[in-house]
């Protein structure tokens, strides 16, 4: 039961990780000019809020699959 859970976890995690890093498109190279966005807010649509949802459903994931991997490893 414990190698599923860490094979979940792994999964998970690169998952996520993937999803948070497809998530930050504009502030690559670009972000190094003098432009400044903070006070602008924009909404997500379409594939940007579809790609937040997952993360967010990722991350809920990922947790639960911890506390079910530390409960695992204390039995």
């Amino acid at each position: 039961m414990k190698n599923y859970l860490d094979i979940a976890l792994i999964i998970t995690s690169v998952a996520m990780i993937a999803s948070i890093i497809m998530q930050s498109k504009g502030t690559g190279i670009g972000g190094l000019s003098n432009v400044d966005t903070g006070g602008v807010f924009m909404a997500r649509r379409g594939v940007e809020k579809t790609l937040f949802v997952i993360t967010i459903i990722l991350a809920v994931i990922f947790f639960i699959l911890t506390l079910a991997d530390v409960y695992v490893s204390s039995q």
